[in-house]
């Protein structure tokens, strides 16, 4: 399989949706000051098979949308002190846990303009990889509440889609 061009990514949506069909959410990704984006590159050491399933998740979240959609072991809820954001959780070769962490946009249509978004979103802030059996510290989940904070902090969101 060739790799993917470094931060593209296929849009998310199905084209010519029925107008009286709600709109998928959508899918953005958080970027640095530095314009770097952290789960993209998260993604690009994945595995293709296992990027390929965050991808089929993120859609299936996106469609249904979140509020309403069924987990089903993939796409979790938080607690704790990382209450408010969402995990999307698979299982890679050699039974690596890989996770993907996501916040909520949503709100009024004007507060979603000053942050720059169409409509409801799910953005995509970071990506992490643990052995199986493990936890993460409470570090590595600081560093993710860090780039959410950085992220929410943007008037404009700065995000790659």
């Amino acid at each position: 399989m060739p790799p993917r061009d470094r931060g593209q990514r296929r849009p998310h949506g199905p084209p010519g949706q029925d107008a009286n069909e709600q709109l998928p959410w959508a899918i953005v990704y958080y970027k640095t000051p530095d314009g770097t984006v952290p789960v993209l590159e998260f993604l690009d050491d994945c595995p293709g098979t296992v990027d390929a399933q965050f991808t089929a998740v993120l859609d299936a979240v996106a469609a249904a949308p979140p509020p309403r959609f069924s987990g089903g072991g993939k796409w979790e809820a938080m607690h704790g002190t990382m209450g408010g954001w969402y995990e999307i959780r698979l299982t890679g070769p050699g039974r690596e846990q890989l996770r993907l962490f996501c916040l909520l946009e949503n709100g009024t249509s004007d507060e979603l303009a000053k942050r720059g978004l169409p409509r409801p979103a799910i953005a995509v802030i970071t990506g992490m990889r643990k052995p199986w059996r493990t936890v993460f510290s409470e570090r590595d989940y600081q560093r993710v509440r860090e780039l959410g904070r950085e992220h929410q902090q943007n008037y404009p969101r700065r995000i790659a889609t």
